[in-house]
């Protein structure tokens, strides 16, 4: 069986998402995210996926994890991190900044980090993806 996941590249238009085939899967599709998505099967990749507007990721992300247990969630960040200096000097484990904690209490000191305004740093990462489960009755992204 195929686990559901779904991706959101930062540079796409699109969620692709991919789930066990069922021969009910647009209609559900519809179902639960309204009559007026429009969800594209691309079959020009292998394996194919669906094509999806990137606004629905909350509630597809909610609706494929309580049909399937869980699904495995791909979210690509740009080019460019922002984090807040107070977390980069940060000494406890709550980090509630964009970089998720990668560079909580100075975790990567080695960047070159600018300072932007009084508090905002800025340091050239790359693209970066990062990777979630999502389950049943987890509050989500």
């Amino acid at each position: 069986m195929t686990e559901p996941w779904i991706r959101r590249g930062y540079d796409q238009t699109r969620l692709w998402m991919r789930m066990p085939f069922g021969a009910t899967n647009r209609a559900w599709l519809h179902d639960e995210l309204g009559d007026r998505i429009r969800p594209e099967w691309n079959n020009t990749v292998r394996p194919g996926r669906w094509e999806i507007a990137k606004p629905h990721l909350r509630m597809l992300t909610t609706a494929l994890a309580n049909r399937f247990e869980e699904v495995h969630v791909y979210l690509e960040f740009s080019t460019t991190e922002r984090c807040d200096r107070k977390c980069q000097t940060a000494s406890g484990d709550d980090c509630t900044c964009s970089c998720r904690g990668e560079h909580h209490g100075g975790g990567t000191y080695w960047m070159d980090w600018h300072l932007v305004g009084e508090d905002t740093l800025i340091g050239p990462v790359g693209r970066v993806e990062r990777h979630y489960i999502v389950r049943r009755g987890d509050v989500g992204l």
